[in-house]
C-alpha cells in the first residue's frame, strides 16, 4: 500500500511514491511499454470539469469556498491520509456483469482501459493495519459527523492554485469574463456555448437523425440505426494523414482498441443534430423531456431524406461531413416548425405551441427559418445546417496531408451522391424500416425517443432497448387507432405491433425448451428415415429407386386396406354382437368324458336343457361361419383339421336335438 503523499523511509532520498512510480514504469518498459508511455503526468489529481465559466466573480468565490471547506473537513478527518477502497464487490472488466465478481477491498491499483472503464484490479500484498482500517471506514461507519461540526474554517490558501510556494502572486481563480473562451469547454457539439438569456444551465438534449451502427466493442456499443452509409471509409485510423487529436475522444463514429487516438474508446455516435434544446431542467430555464416528447408528436413532418455534400475542416479544427441543406425539403420544414414552436424569443419574435411549453435554453431563435441556413441557396445566417462531426480538433502532419485526406474523403462522398441522387431516408429492417425517422437525443451517446414521419407513431429507444410509450391508456382523437394521431398511444401501439401467439409461445419456452423441441424433431426425423431405409433395403426391387419404392409401398398399403374392408364387411351385421352365444363354439368332447357329461346333464333341470339347445343351434351357426373364413385363410395343414371338424359337425347334426351330451363349450 503506497501513499501518494511524499513520505520518506529512514535514510532514503526518494519518497515511497517516487520509488513506486519508478518500479511501475520499469516493469511496463520491461514488457514493451514503448515510447508512448507518459511518465511525467503523474501528479495525483482528479479532473472535475473542463472549461468552467462562472456567472460572476461572486458566484466563483462562493463555489470555491464551499468545495474547499469540504476539503478542509477531509484533511481534519484524515490527518495522515487514508487508504481508499470499499467493502463492495465488482466485476472486472465491467461487461461480465454479475460474473466473476470480486471483493474490492482497500489500497488496490487499477488498470483503466479508458477513463470510463476499469478492466483489471491488482490487490495489495498485505492487509490493512488496525489504524489504517479505522481511518478507511470512518465515513462508511457514520463517524464523520464530529469532523463536519468542528471544521468551520479553511486552514490553507486555495487561491494560490496547485503549485509550489513560489506562486504567491498567482490568482488562478480570479473571475475574468473576457478571458474565457467557449473552445475551452467545447469538447462536445452541445457544450461550451454561451448560454442564452434566462438560461441558467448547459444541456446536451437535441433533435436529430441517428446514423450510428453497432460496433464490435464489448465495453461500449450501440444499436444499428442505418445501413445506407459506412463511414469507415472517411477515417484515418492508421494516421497516414493525421498527427494527433485535440481531445481524447478520437473518431466519433467509433474507436478501435489499439488505435491510440485518445483515452476513451467511444462507441459509434454518428448523428446529424437538427435542433438543440439545451437542458431538460425547467427550474434552470429548460424544458422537460415529457414536454419535448409531446411537442415532437405534434409536428406532422414528412420522411426525412439526407444527401451528403462534402467533407471539410471547420475553424475549430473539427472534421465534419456536410449534408445538403434544402430549405424546401421535409428536413427544412421540420427545422422551421421547431423554431416556431420552441425557439427562444429574439428580435421581437416569440414561439407558440398549443401545449404552452417553452424553453429559454434552445440554441435557435423563434424567428429563425430553414431558408436562413447554410448552403448556396440560403442566406447563411441561420442555424439550419445539417452536419455530422467525425472528430474534434484534428491536427494533420502538414497542409499537403490535410488536402490529400479531404480529397480522398470527398471522392467517396461523390460515390454516395451518385448512389443516392435524390437523397436517402436512412433506417434498417429493425429500426425505422420505412426510413426517415426523427430522434430525441439526451446527449450524443443516448437516443431516448423516436418519431416516425407523417405522425406514424413513436416509441422509447434507450440504452439499446425499445419499448412502447406510456402516455395514455386509450385513444384521444376521433377515429380510434385508425387515426394516425393515436398511433403513439399504448393501446394503438400494441394493436399495431401485436405479436403472434405462436411467436409468444415459442419465446416462452426459453433456450432450453426450444433446444429440446429441436432435438426431439431431429431425432424423430432421423428415426423415420432409418426405418424407411431399412424397409427399402429388404423389399426394394432390383434397379428400383428409393422414390419409386416409396410410391409403390404407399400404393400397396392403400390396396390392402381396401381389401380388408371388403372381407370384414361381408358378414352377418344383423346379428347381435353383444349376444353371449357369440363367445362360445362347440367342439368335440375328449374321449372318456362323455359318460360324465351325460350323467351331469341328466341331473340338470329342463330349463337349462332348453337353454343348451338354443346355445347348440347358435354354436352350429358360428361353426359354419368359422369354417368358411378358415377355408380362405389357413394353410394346407390347417385344412386337414378343418375337414375333421366338418365331419364331426355333420355327425352332431345327424343326432337328435335333445342329445348333446358329447359336446363341450369353449371360449373363442
Amino acid at each position: 500500500i503506497v501513499s501518494v503523499v511524499d513520505t520518506y523511509e529512514d535514510g532514503e532520498s526518494y519518497s515511497t511514491y517516487e520509488e513506486f512510480l519508478d518500479d511501475l514504469f520499469d516493469a511496463m518498459d520491461a514488457v514493451g511499454g514503448g515510447p508512448c508511455m507518459d511518465d511525467h503526468d503523474t501528479d495525483p489529481h482528479v479532473s472535475m470539469a473542463r472549461g468552467v465559466k462562472f456567472k460572476s466573480s461572486y458566484h466563483q468565490q462562493q463555489y470555491f469556498y464551499k468545495v474547499n471547506l469540504e476539503v478542509a473537513v477531509w484533511q481534519a478527518m484524515y490527518p495522515k491520509g487514508v487508504v481508499i477502497g470499499s467493502k463492495g464487490y465488482a466485476s472486472f472488466p465491467p461487461d461480465t456483469g454479475s460474473k466473476n465478481k470480486m471483493y474490492i477491498g482497500y489500497g488496490n491499483l487499477y488498470f483503466f482501459f479508458d477513463r470510463a472503464n476499469i478492466t483489471k484490479a491488482f490487490m495489495p500484498n498485505r492487509e490493512l493495519t488496525s489504524t489504517e482500517s479505522y481511518y478507511a471506514t470512518i465515513y462508511s461507519s457514520g463517524k464523520s459527523k464530529q469532523y463536519y461540526e468542528s471544521t468551520t474554517k479553511i486552514n490553507f490558501n486555495y487561491n494560490r492554485g496547485s503549485g509550489s510556494n513560489d506562486n504567491n502572486n498567482q490568482q488562478y481563480y480570479e473571475h475574468n469574463p473576457y478571458g474565457w473562451n467557449a473552445r475551452m469547454a467545447k469538447h462536445d457539439m452541445t457544450d461550451g456555448w454561451d448560454l442564452p438569456p434566462d438560461c441558467q444551465q448547459e444541456g446536451e438534449t437535441f433533435f436529430g437523425i441517428p446514423l450510428s451502427r453497432k460496433s464490435d466493442s464489448k465495453l461500449l456499443t450501440t444499436t444499428s440505426f442505418q445501413d445506407q452509409f459506412d463511414f469507415e471509409y472517411l477515417l484515418d485510423r492508421n494516421f497516414t494523414y493525421m498527427k494527433k487529436f485535440g481531445t481524447n475522444h478520437g473518431w466519433l463514429v467509433g474507436e478501435e482498441l489499439g488505435n491510440g487516438a485518445g483515452s476513451i474508446v467511444d462507441k459509434d455516435t454518428a448523428h446529424i443534430p437538427i435542433f438543440y434544446t439545451g437542458t431538460t431542467n425547467p427550474a434552470m430555464g429548460g424544458i422537460s423531456l415529457e414536454d419535448l416528447i409531446k411537442i415532437g408528436k405534434k409536428i406532422d413532418f414528412g420522411t426525412l431524406y439526407i444527401k451528403p455534400a462534402f467533407v471539410f475542416q471547420d475553424d475549430d479544427g473539427s472534421i465534419k461531413l456536410q449534408f445538403e441543406a434544402d430549405a424546401n425539403s421535409a428536413l427544412g420544414y421540420l427545422y422551421s416548425n421547431l423554431c416556431k414552436m420552441i425557439g427562444i424569443s429574439w428580435n421581437y419574435e416569440s414561439p407558440f405551441n398549443d401545449l404552452g411549453k417553452y424553453t429559454n435554453c434552445a440554441m435557435h431563435a423563434a424567428g429563425d427559418r430553414a431558408k436562413y441556413g447554410c448552403g448556396p441557396e440560403n442566406a447563411n445566417s441561420g442555424g439550419f445546417c445539417p452536419q455530422m462531426t467525425l472528430a474534434y480538433r484534428v491536427g494533420f502532419q502538414s497542409e499537403e496531408h490535410a488536402a490529400a485526406y479531404l480529397d480522398r474523403c470527398n471522392n467517396y462522398v461523390d460515390y454516395w451522391r451518385s448512389l443516392y441522387p435524390s437523397g436517402v431516408a436512412v433506417g434498417t429492417s429493425a429500426f425505422c424500416p420505412d426510413g426517415g425517422c426523427l430522434a430525441l437525443f439526451l446527449n450524443r451517446y443516448d437516443i431516448f425517443y423516436v418519431f416516425k414521419p407523417e405522425l406514424g407513431g413513436s416509441w422509447v429507444e434507450f440504452m439499446g432497448g425499445s419499448s412502447a410509450p406510456t402516455i395514455s391508456p386509450a385513444p384521444t382523437y376521433d377515429g380510434g387507432c385508425d387515426n394516425p394521431h393515436n398511433m403513439h398511444l399504448d393501446k394503438c401501439f400494441r394493436k399495431k405491433h401485436a405479436r403472434k401467439a405462436s411467436s409468444v409461445a415459442w419465446d416462452s419456452l426459453g433456450a432450453v425448451g426450444q433446444l429440446s423441441i429441436f432435438l426431439i424433431a431431429f431425432m424423430a426425423s432421423t428415426l423415420t428415415i432409418s426405418i424407411f431405409l431399412a424397409r427399402a433395403k429388404r423389399r426394394r426391387r432390383d434397379g428400383e429407386s428409393y422414390l419409386g419404392f416409396l410410391v409403390r409401398d404407399l400404393q400397396g398399403k392403400k390396396k390392402k386396406r381396401k381389401k380388408l374392408r371388403k372381407k370384414v364387411g361381408h358378414g352377418t351385421l344383423d346379428e347381435d354382437l353383444l349376444s353371449d352365444d357369440d363367445a362360445f363354439r362347440s367342439v368335440p368332447a375328449r374321449p372318456g368324458k362323455s359318460d360324465r357329461s351325460k350323467s351331469s346333464k341328466r341331473s340338470k333341470p329342463k330349463s337349462f336343457r332348453s337353454k343348451s339347445k338354443s346355445k347348440k343351434s347358435s354354436s352350429e351357426m358360428s361353426l359354419d361361419a368359422d369354417s368358411v373364413s378358415e377355408k380362405s385363410s389357413r394353410s394346407r395343414s390347417q385344412s386337414r383339421s378343418r375337414s375333421r371338424s366338418r365331419s364331426k359337425s355333420t355327425k352332431r347334426n345327424k343326432k337328435p336335438s335333445g342329445d348333446d351330451g358329447t359336446q363341450r363349450r369353449q371360449l373363442v
